[in-house]
């Protein structure tokens, strides 16, 4: 679960919780994190993985994404559709999109 929080027109997501399977790391680090990215080696729960999105109509652009699994860095955007949040983390010219429910 992450908690979206404005800071001087910006945006940016927060883990507050997570679920892991049976048998994983119930507040794990983020190990896979660049050494050079200060969230490396930080525990995942309360780490900033969304950063600087700005509002731009209808969707929050411009920004990056953490995935904590990989430790990789993304541009990223995400919007809302009906009562859900979609996430979109681009590599280049290629995309993902995840549903976020509440």
């Amino acid at each position: 679960m992450v908690e979206i929080t404005e800071r001087a027109g910006k945006f940016f997501g927060k883990v507050i919780k997570i679920y892991p399977k049976p048998g994983e790391d119930p507040d794990p680090i983020c190990d896979k994190c660049s050494e050079e990215d200060p969230r490396f080696k930080q525990k995942i729960i309360g780490m900033e993985i969304m950063r600087e999105l700005i509002k731009e109509g209808e969707e929050f652009t411009n920004g990056h994404i953490l995935d904590p699994e990989n430790g990789k860095v993304y541009r990223c955007k995400v919007w809302i559709e009906g009562k859900v949040l979609k996430v979109r983390g681009y590599w280049g010219p290629f995309f993902r999109t995840q549903t976020w429910r509440p």
